[in-house]
């Protein structure tokens, strides 16, 4: 069995560090807007999916500077630098206007960085093994999501104030940095000189008909932010959103080193069409449970979402994309991902105030059933098509 190249890894441990250090904040942030700022859910659905929304749009950006260029790392590093940098400030913060401005900030720098960072991971990983190398990717990142609250934890349980907890979150992201700038490699790709790389086309029939499948899927797919919300409405206190989320990453992180393996094996659009079908069943639980024990399992679950999906997701793209114009297919599916986040949350947000949990939860469900059906059309104009040879992490044709 082949290995995967110990760079993976080291950009799996970038993630994990910066993950922790965005998870020191997120999972508080909900109730820090809703019960210290005063702000509503539709407030809420507004400044997740607008932080959402811009970071795909610069996502596109990103990596067809990344592919023109034929550099992946100089945009991944200030990524991780711009959110570094701005993520703390919210311990600053007064107004929700102040959050939305802090969270705009942070989301330039993962749209940076993300275009790029996983075309990076499929340059170094053997093409057989792509679902493996982003499902070990997933795993590490939600790894850090599961450091980051349990560190939140102890600092409020420790006696530190909110704000404070904010402001140390920015340890973790600047060790991120420094394993990135220092221990990630440039992957020299051949026929892409500097400045002159414009790559092959990138909008095939099947790249498009599984992104009308994304799209599909994101318009259900509102923050994550409202499941911590729905959770404080199921009368759990604060103190508790941090073992929740850190508890649902333990099984993200889990799910995810298994499901990249499980996409590899039995293709990565079964495994995709799975995540999607126990998303749908989740969303249908939050919609009808009663009481903090059936949300907390529920939330707990939802982790084997992203281990299905996640890593089956990323490895589909590089599936249907030529490798010359990988990092700007990766553009397109963030844009697509993010640009149905601001309708979805917003719409989220909207159906939780005016009709209650269960409207909302259960019109998630219905997107997230309705991608699954479609996705096998992202097959059509594939048969017996022979997938380009790559260029692997060592020079040489894998």
């Amino acid at each position: 069995m082949k290995r995967l190249p110990l760079a993976i890894y080291a950009i799996g441990a970038t993630s994990l560090l910066n993950d922790a250090a965005s998870e020191m904040i997120f999972p508080l942030l909900p109730l820090f807007l809703t019960t210290t700022l005063g702000a509503t859910a539709v407030t809420l659905g507004i400044i997740e999916g607008s932080a959402d929304a811009l970071s795909s749009v610069l996502k596109l950006g990103s990596g067809y500077l990344s592919d023109r260029t034929a550099r992946r790392k100089p945009l991944v590093v200030a990524g991780y630098l711009i959110a570094t940098l701005a993520r703390p400030l919210v311990a600053f913060a007064h107004s929700a206007g102040f959050v939305l401005a802090v969270r705009l900030t942070d989301r330039i720098g993962k749209g940076l960085r993300s275009s790029p960072r996983d075309a990076l991971i499929a340059d170094l990983a053997p093409r057989e093994l792509h679902g493996r190398a982003f499902g070990v990717h997933e795993a590490m990142d939600h790894a850090g999501a599961v450091i980051g609250p349990l560190l939140a934890y102890a600092l409020l349980a420790a006696g530190l104030a909110l704000r404070s907890v904010f402001l140390l979150a920015i340890v973790p992201a600047l060790a991120a940095c420094l394993v990135v700038a220092l221990a990630v490699p440039e992957v020299p790709r051949e026929g892409a000189p500097a400045g002159r790389q414009r790559g092959g086309p990138v909008l095939s029939r099947p790249f498009l008909a599984y992104l009308g499948s994304v799209v599909l899927f994101g318009l259900g797919n509102s923050s994550d932010a409202f499941l911590l919300l729905r959770a404080h409405d199921a009368g759990l206190p604060l103190q508790a959103a941090p073992l929740i989320w850190s508890a649902f990453h333990v099984v993200k992180s889990l799910a995810s080193a298994l499901g990249g393996g499980l996409a590899d094996r039995i293709g990565r659009r079964r495994a995709l069409a799975l995540g999607w079908l126990v998303y749908a069943g989740i969303y249908a639980g939050f919609a009808h449970a009663r009481g903090g024990t059936a949300i907390v399992s529920l939330f707990v679950a939802y982790g084997l979402h992203f281990g299905l999906a996640g890593g089956a997701g990323k490895a589909l793209v590089a599936e249907v994309v030529p490798p010359e114009a990988r990092a700007r297919g990766y553009g397109i599916y963030h844009l697509c991902v993010g640009l149905a986040a601001l309708p979805a949350s917003v719409l989220f947000g909207a159906l939780y105030q005016r009709l209650g949990a269960g409207a909302a939860f259960l019109t998630g469900a219905a997107f997230s059933l309705a991608a699954a059906a479609l996705l096998p059309l992202s097959r059509r104009g594939q048969g017996g098509e022979q997938r380009p040879q790559i260029v692997g992490a060592y020079g040489g044709r894998e």
